[in-house]
């Protein structure tokens, strides 16, 4: 339409830089929402192991993560003042992107990611339950300790 303005729609907060020892809700979605994760449980795999050595690299804790069939659901925290969920979710998925373009030829991630900055008087582990359970809410297995593929690096799936 000539003469109109396209508004792209702030998908980060505006005043906010996203480091130090906060805790995000992270969502990212395959490219075109393919069912990338549903049946390969290799991938799956070299996923998370990329996942604990980013987090590790970048000062996160990863108090869980799930791969439903589309997407990934991370609840991470920065350990310290320098942690950088932006660098470190970005660093993620071109390390990740990048791998399985070069294997498949088409890419694995969308260019976005949603964040939700966990407020104070939000739980942790409330917020964990909630993720681990989406499997559940989708209907995709009837108790979330039988989806392999979700986990935590920072307790045990057994206490929940």
């Amino acid at each position: 339409m000539e003469g109109s303005i396209i508004y792209k729609k702030r998908v980060r907060l505006r005043d906010f830089d996203y480091k130090s020892c906060f805790r995000y809700f992270v969502t990212i979605c395959t490219h075109n929402k393919e069912w990338l994760f549903k049946n390969d449980r290799f991938l799956v795999e070299s996923l998370t192991d990329i996942l604990r050595e980013r987090s590790n690299g970048f000062g996160f804790k990863v108090w869980a993560y799930c791969f439903m069939p589309d997407h990934i659901h991370l609840l991470i925290e920065g350990k310290d003042s320098n942690s950088d969920m932006r660098r470190f979710i970005s660093s993620y998925k071109q390390s990740t992107g990048f791998s399985y373009k070069k294997k498949t030829g088409v890419s694995l991630w969308q260019i976005n990611y949603y964040e939700h900055v966990l407020r104070r008087e939000e739980d942790t582990m409330n917020v964990a339950r909630y993720i681990f359970n989406n499997p559940v809410r989708k209907e995709l297995v009837d108790d979330f300790r039988k989806y392999k593929s979700l986990g935590s690096f920072e307790f045990n799936l057994s206490t929940l």
